[in-house]
């Protein structure tokens, strides 16, 4: 009877075992259905995120390929628009030929400027050269015009490259002048019988001194004014030492000077001629100070001029 009872104790904790496992395995299966479910849905919004970022997408590249399209259209729109016809396309070759030969024109005269003769004939030479090469687009006319005024020119520059050049001519006539000058400062004497007379003449003497030693020093400032090519600054500083010099002549040597207009002594003008003048102002020297002031009449009346290229002249742009 104790076995029996004891066996019938145990059967139900065997059968609540049976249950809870059961449940546990219920709720087990539950959970795996959950979680399956919330994976679902995971994916779900997932894919759902994904493709609305595609579309996103393919529509920004669909705008910016119509945009794209757009500006293309337009771009070619408007080189047909502006794309210029054959015979406008030579003639602004040619255009751009004849601005670039202005330039180096200008920078040819810029070489006379500063008496560099043989490189300016050298330019000029190269683009005589140039104008007879097959990419010359200017019109044929104008190139002969062209070529012929070049040639010209190198010969004239040839033919004045073989002579002083007048500044220089000016400098040495300057020298000239001031060599007399510094002379005549030293050899003047003071004359005069009593003392007086010798004070009266050598406070004379000092101011004449004194007024010569600024003429030269304004001589020497024309010199640097000629080696500038500066004719402006040249011809005041001429203008400048006439005046000075002319407190010294006496008043009955007046008539003996020249003015500005060119007008020499009756004596110089059937003498010499112009260049029998310049002979004078740069291979001898003045013997008075009348004679300087003539000197410097000359030099300001045949101050250098600059002479333009006779290429220059005829590609100048007409003034409107």
């Amino acid at each position: 009877m104790s076995m029996n009872s004891e066996s019938l104790s145990q059967e139900p904790s065997a059968i609540q075992q049976r249950r809870q496992a059961n449940m546990f395995l219920v709720r087990l299966q539950w959970l795996m259905i959950l979680l399956l479910i919330a994976a679902l849905l995971w994916l779900y919004i997932s894919q759902q995120r994904f493709e609305h970022n595609v579309n996103e997408r393919l529509q920004s590249n669909e705008q910016v390929v119509s945009r794209l399209n757009e500006m293309d259209d337009r771009i070619f729109a408007m080189s047909q628009q502006t794309l210029p016809a054959p015979r406008t396309a030579a003639s602004s070759q040619a255009q751009n030929q004849l601005d670039l030969l202005r330039i180096q024109i200008q920078a040819a005269d810029r070489l006379l400027a500063d008496n560099n003769e043989s490189a300016a004939i050298e330019l000029l030479r190269g683009l005589h050269w140039q104008l007879s090469q097959s990419s010359n687009e200017i019109a044929p006319a104008l190139t002969v015009v062209i070529k012929q005024s070049l040639a010209k020119d190198i010969e004239r520059l040839q033919a004045r490259s073989s002579q002083p050049s007048p500044w220089q001519l000016q400098n040495i006539a300057i020298q000239n002048i001031q060599e007399f000058l510094h002379s005549y400062e030293r050899e003047h004497p003071a004359n005069g019988s009593d003392l007086t007379q010798n004070l009266d003449n050598n406070m004379s003497l000092t101011r004449r001194q004194l007024m010569i030693h600024e003429v030269i020093m304004t001589l020497n400032l024309a010199t640097q004014a000629s080696n500038m090519r500066e004719k402006e600054q040249l011809v005041g500083y001429l203008r400048q030492a006439r005046k000075q010099l002319q407190t010294l002549v006496p008043q009955k040597s007046t008539p003996k000077t020249i003015s500005t207009n060119n007008k020499t002594s009756p004596t110089a003008n059937s003498t010499t001629s112009t260049k029998d003048k310049n002979k004078v102002q740069t291979k001898s020297s003045p013997n008075d100070i009348t004679e300087v002031i003539d000197w410097l009449d000359r030099l300001i009346t045949n101050a250098p001029k600059p002479t333009p290229l006779l290429t220059k002249q005829i590609l100048d742009k007409p003034k409107r």
